[in-house]
């Protein structure tokens, strides 16, 4: 197995149900399906990097080691369904809405390609042979900027950022799933 391929995905509204700014832990709900899709990743060979932003930090509505507990809680959920990440990264900054040393013009803000470059730098990964998968325009914009393939699924805003896009954006997207397991299982099938 290859293991130099990786499938970024998106936090909130990808794995986990979209709820604005998870500020509690008893808010956390992972999408059905999300343990056994991750799974699909793990036992076809795919590093599975997770990619969020969270300016609810910035913002004052939680601070990061909340985002690492929740971060723990999902790996633990996960871990049900015998499903791992290998690796959890997070943008906490906002340029504008930010408070203190978080409100920064930073690199790592989706759709900057801070996390993945850094991802692609710590394990070793092609983009080129990797996905992106996400519901927001972001997550299929830092794609196309590092070379891998963007997957989008209809959860979280993803039917909103659907009708957003043109009809040449829709025909340039490989796939469109209605959620992470759909997207994962067309992965696995995906012929390179």
């Amino acid at each position: 197995m290859n293991t130099r391929r990786a499938v970024f995905l998106d936090r909130d509204g990808t794995i986990n149900e979209e709820v604005g700014y998870l500020c509690r832990l008893e808010d956390l709900a992972l999408i059905e399906g999300a343990g056994s899709a991750i799974r699909l990743l793990n036992d076809s060979g795919y590093k599975v990097i997770v990619i969020t932003n969270q300016s609810g930090v910035a913002r004052g509505f939680f601070d990061e080691f909340f985002v690492r507990k929740v971060h723990e809680e999902m790996a633990s959920r996960l871990s049900k369904s015998n499903a791992y990440v290998d690796r959890w990264y997070y943008c906490p900054h906002h340029a504008t809405e930010g408070k203190g040393k978080y409100k920064i013009e930073c690199d790592c803000r989706k759709p900057s390609r801070g996390m993945v470059d850094l991802a692609i730098k710590e394990l070793d990964i092609i983009p080129e042979e990797s996905f992106v998968v996400g519901d927001g325009i972001r997550d299929l914009k830092i794609a196309r900027l590092v070379g891998a393939k963007p997957i989008l699924v209809l959860t979280g805003y993803g039917e909103k950022t659907l009708s957003r896009l043109s009809p040449q954006q829709k025909s340039e997207l490989p796939h469109i799933a209605p959620d992470l397991f759909d997207a994962c299982t067309w992965i696995c099938k995906y012929c390179w």
